[in-house]
């Protein structure tokens, strides 16, 4: 592509979901209950699992970092959204907009590997149950979660870092309600190539790589299941990991989703939803999952606010 008139970007115009006023509170009034759903559910297992003994294992440790991850995914996006909608502006600053693409990709990722750490421990716990004490340590623990972090952080670096390399030309709207990175290389009118190929590589290397380790943890439990004779014994294998194996097919669902919203042409509606669904509805839903689908969550749950959990 031929480089356009090279303009110093200083405002976007994220155009969000419906010009139309009357649905402006509707849209706050669902997002704004979605995003205190998301945040006083997950920080509830967080409080769970800080202040009680019995859950200060790996799966509930890594639990409570996805948990805050969750959490620091929807405050990425859903309080500039609400800012914008109570004051009738849709304008974002390109620094903004770049510093809230870096922390999208960043959290977006290490859900990813943060799903795939948790499904390699309910392998380690299924699997090799005598050993897995001695397997899952607190120092292997820390390390896997240290390393997700890291890769998350330099892979969003590198996003946010190529971003800059381009040039905009005059047209500053993405039809979204926020700053995705897709949308703002289309933006662009210098040559895209070498962003997009690095956005390949991390999909084909960074998402499918957890992906691919998450399917053979699961191939490898479903077998270690299926040896074992009692129905008994084979229900509550199962019941140690069916919580996690929801939450991975509700994420992976949503991503299938989201790419398949923004493949199909003239989608912005289409991709908007998907969006939404992936970043604010699958976050909402886990605390859910996990508390309704776990036995030492509902007792904690119990315990702190006195209400049965059914």
């Amino acid at each position: 592509m031929e480089q356009g008139n090279d303009t110093q970007i200083s405002e976007i115009l994220l155009l969000g979901f419906s010009e139309d006023p009357e649905l402006q509170p509707l849209i706050f009034g669902l997002f704004f209950s979605m995003y205190l759903i998301t945040v006083f559910g997950n920080l509830f297992i967080i409080l769970a699992i800080s202040t009680d003994p019995n859950l200060h294992t790996p799966m509930y440790f890594f639990l409570a970092n996805l948990s805050f991850v969750d959490i620091c995914f929807t405050t990425t996006t859903i309080p500039k959204m609400l800012w914008n909608i109570q004051t009738h502006s849709k304008v974002i600053t390109y620094e903004v907009c770049l510093s809230q693409m870096y922390f999208f990709i960043l959290f977006a990722m290490s859900n990813v590997f943060l799903l795939s750490v948790m499904a390699y421990d309910r392998f380690v716990a299924i699997c090799h149950p005598l050993h897995y004490k001695v397997i899952m340590n607190p120092r292997l623990c820390g390390l896997l979660v240290l390393v997700s972090w890291i890769m998350s952080i330099l892979n969003s670096l590198l996003q946010s870092l190529m971003m800059l390399l381009l040039s905009f030309c005059t047209h500053f709207q993405i039809p979204h309600f926020f700053c995705e990175l897709n949308q703002m290389i289309h933006l662009a009118c210098s040559d895209t190539f070498i962003n997009n190929l690095v956005i390949y590589f991390a999909a084909v290397l960074l998402d499918g790589g957890p992906f691919a380790g998450i399917l053979y943890s699961y191939s490898k439990i479903v077998s270690s299941i299926c040896r074992i004779s009692s129905v008994q014994g084979k229900y509550k294998a199962f019941s140690t990991c069916a919580s996690h194996l929801s939450v991975v097919s509700l994420f992976y669902c949503m991503t299938l989703v989201v790419y398949l919203g923004s493949a199909a042409p003239q989608s912005s509606h289409t991709s908007a939803v998907a969006l939404v669904m992936y970043m604010v509805v699958t976050p909402m839903l886990n605390p859910f999952i996990y508390s309704l689908r776990n036995r030492e969550l509902k007792r904690v749950l119990k315990r702190i606010t006195g209400v049965p959990v059914m």
